[in-house]
């Protein structure tokens, strides 16, 4: 592992400890050169995936621009980290067990939005509003028409 650093190869780990779902390993380290102290986090990683984007560009699967939209769509709401890396990781493993090596970025979006659904209904909204390219004030009536209609069937007659 490179020290970020001085960029030495040389680091040592001191101490290796499961996270509370113990879906990553969590390792301290020390530089030999330097003696800087960082963190690194291990996880398992299934399969390598590879995204097609919307214009059909391939680029590999990043979990951490997952975490930074979902970060992003969430800011300001109530749900903690431990949350969203539970649905993140949840989500990278029905990625990854899909059995695809390519997956496309919609079927990722619908995914993420099927959870944020679960989770929180502002992200949910926010997201969607990204993710489906809203236009106009229309565009979120129909989505927040599509959350009342499942919550409360009574509530959607009055909005209509």
């Amino acid at each position: 592992m490179r020290c970020p650093s001085c960029n030495s190869l040389d680091t040592q780990v001191k101490d290796s400890r499961p996270t509370e779902d113990s879906a990553v390993i969590r390792r301290r380290r020390v530089c030999i050169t330097c003696n800087f102290r960082f963190t690194t986090f291990e996880r398992v990683q299934l399969r390598e995936l590879t995204v097609i984007k919307r214009n059909g560009r391939r680029v590999p699967f990043d979990r951490d621009k997952l975490v930074r939209s979902l970060q992003i769509s969430l800011r300001k709401r109530p749900v903690d980290t431990e949350r969203l890396e539970k649905m993140v990781s949840t989500i990278v493993r029905e990625l990854e067990s899909s059995g695809e090596a390519e997956v496309s970025s919609e079927a990722i979006g619908e995914i993420v939005m099927e959870h944020l659904r679960q989770l929180d209904d502002v992200a949910y909204v926010r997201f969607a509003s990204v993710y489906r390219n809203f236009r106009e004030a229309k565009d979120f009536e129909t989505v927040l028409g599509e959350l009342t209609s499942e919550d409360d069937p009574r509530i959607a007659q009055f909005r209509k």
